[in-house]
């Protein structure tokens, strides 16, 4: 008998408060990694209606005008119109920074025979598997296609009067693993009053949901777009945004498990950020190499110390080889410490505003040096793995 099961994830827009947050945190590392790429820096903001506030610590040579970053990212997301709650020119923006506390800077800064340790406790998850091209999950790769399609067509006038602020929310039914339809498809997009909600849910089906999940909606797909009846109080006018509150959107859409940290605003040497690139890194060569169909990996770290505390692999039944011998092969090509980690990702440049909307994983940019599977050739010669490469089982067609 077949098994349906179901899994939804979601996506927000750029123009999401949290995402705005998120943008923000990550704008001013990229301008403090550009002048000084060993920084330490955390910061986080919060928005409300016409205020942004930053706070946290940082420790740098450069100079930051976080006021000046903080309105050209609102500026850029499309915050340009008081209608919408906040403007880049209006905001108020409210800065409380201190350096970082030398307890924990003695622990992660490199000395004469000890190497760097990492920037706090804590565990990372990475995953992948075969349902896409990417070796993502179906439901968040077609989520991310959603808000990217609905911000592209607010950009482009495609669809007229749409503020910055949206969602999307796919649920996949699964029938014995395999990907097979869309259950549902729900859509929440700002707009101004003067587009009619008739017009806006015909532009959204036609122009956003069905170009990017036809192959996957049949006659049974339930469809919601603005379920409300209207959405014109958006932004963060409409709810506050916080910096890391949409961890789940960032990473897998629900799918494995969360260590809990949050990525934006944090440099590489805090391992929330750079032990999870790490591990998703591992498990995408992994599956890429053929040793399994789905790969979680768990990673985790003690403040100041610069070997992982523990690697876990589980393949969820779909391993090839042993399990246990997965992992010897991870600790043998994969040394995991903060250290290797930054310089074998190079993870000291201003990269970060881009992975801060749409997620961190599964996206075809050179700089997101964590998707490469430069490694998955190692490993299957490793073991002798006298097959090809595992294909994406369900191709993603936009």
């Amino acid at each position: 008998m077949t098994q349906i099961t179901y899994v939804t994830s979601e996506s927000v827009t750029e123009g999401h408060p949290d995402k705005i947050c998120d943008q923000i945190s990550d704008s001013i590392l990229d301008n403090i990694f550009a002048q000084d790429p060993y920084s330490r820096v955390a910061v986080e903001c919060l928005t409300t209606t016409g205020l942004v506030v930053v706070a946290g610590e940082i420790t740098t040579k450069g100079y930051v005008d976080i006021q000046g970053i903080a309105r050209k990212a609102l500026k850029e997301i499309g915050y340009t119109n008081p209608q919408y709650g906040i403007d880049y020119e209006d905001a108020g923006v409210l800065v409380s920074i201190h350096g970082q506390s030398p307890d924990i800077a003695q622990g992660v800064n490199e000395s004469d025979g000890k190497e760097q340790g990492a920037g706090d406790q804590g565990m990372m998850y990475g995953y992948a598997c075969t349902e896409t091209p990417e070796l993502m999950p179906l439901p968040i790769m077609l989520a991310h296609r959603l808000t990217m399609k609905l911000a592209e067509a607010r950009k482009k006038g495609v669809i007229p009067d749409l503020g910055p602020d949206g969602k999307s929310q796919v649920s996949v039914e699964y029938h014995d693993g395999v990907p097979k339809r869309l259950s549902a498809v729900v859509i929440a997009q700002q707009h101004l009053e003067k587009i009619s909600e008739e017009q806006l849910r015909n532009d959204i089906r036609k122009k956003i949901i069905e170009p990017v999940c036809s192959k996957w909606i049949d006659e049974n797909t339930e469809i919601y777009i603005n379920a409300t009846g209207k959405f014109v109080i958006g932004g963060p006018e409409g709810d506050s945004g916080v910096t890391g509150r949409k961890i789940i959107a960032d990473t897998y859409g629900g799918v494995g498990r969360h260590g809990g940290g949050a990525f934006s605003g944090k440099d590489p040497t805090k391992v929330d950020r750079s032990g999870a690139y790490a591990a998703r890194y591992v498990a995408k060569n992994i599956v890429a190499a053929g040793l399994a169909d789905k790969c979680e990996v768990q990673l985790s770290y003690a403040i100041g110390i610069a070997q992982p505390t523990s690697v876990n692999v589980d393949t969820f039944g779909t391993h090839k080889i042993p399990e246990q011998k997965i992992v010897e092969l991870v600790k043998k090509h994969f040394k995991l410490t903060p250290k290797w980690i930054i310089e074998h990702l190079n993870l000291r440049r201003p990269i970060y505003r881009k992975t801060a909307a749409y997620g961190h994983f599964g996206r075809e940019d050179p700089d997101f040096t964590w998707e490469k599977t430069d490694l998955a050739e190692t490993l299957r010669m490793e073991v002798g793995l006298a097959m090809k490469p595992l294909k994406a089982e369900a191709k993603i067609v936009y």
